[in-house]
């Protein structure tokens, strides 16, 4: 039974990079793998959905899910929580299907201090100016919001180093295909 265990893609990267469009473009290559929804406790973007993108939930549904150890790995970001049901990985990887997971920094390293097997990829833009530019053509974020990204994404580039593979995103679909074959080898 366990050839048939599924790999388990934790990816990471500040806020801003574009990882929900490499993401997106990985999912289309490899239409098998399944994407693991978050749920989180910050309102939906325009045109997101709930239960696509994220589970959108209070704070206070969350923080009753910690209490029931719910989750694989949980964190507070600007704010906001951001987490990880566990339940549903745990059925996809014993089905042998490949789970990615889109996680912050802080969430990452919850996973890989349990005692999971899991490919860790770190996803960064060229560079802080491009960062930037992205964050603001989003047009969704106060300049405070900018600037408390744009903080949060220098501390979370200090901690690249613990993932096991870092790609930078200058064009997403070259990004999705770099980590189609780390997943692959």
């Amino acid at each position: 039974m366990s050839n048939l265990k599924g790999k388990l893609v934790v990816i990471s990267a500040p806020s801003g990079t574009g990882k929900g469009t490499v993401i997106s473009k990985l999912l289309k290559l490899r239409p098998d793998f399944v994407f693991s929804v978050s749920a989180t406790t910050r309102k939906p973007r325009p045109g997101e959905e709930n239960g696509v993108e994220y589970l959108f939930i209070s704070h206070e549904q969350f923080e009753e899910m910690i209490e029931k150890d719910e989750f694989l790995e949980y964190a507070k970001y600007v704010g906001e929580y951001y987490g990880t049901p566990a339940k549903p990985i745990k059925v996809n990887l014993d089905s042998g299907i490949t789970v990615i997971l889109d996680i912050e920094v802080q969430g990452a390293k919850q996973v890989m201090t349990k005692d999971i097997e899991a490919i860790t990829i770190f996803i960064t833009a060229p560079d802080m100016m491009e960062l930037e530019n992205r964050l603001r053509g989003r047009g969704t974020d106060s300049e405070e919001k900018i600037a408390s990204r744009l903080e949060r994404a220098r501390h979370e580039l200090e901690e690249m180093h613990y993932y096991d593979h870092i790609v930078v995103n200058d064009n997403a679909l070259h990004a999705a295909k770099e980590i189609l074959s780390i997943i692959e080898k």
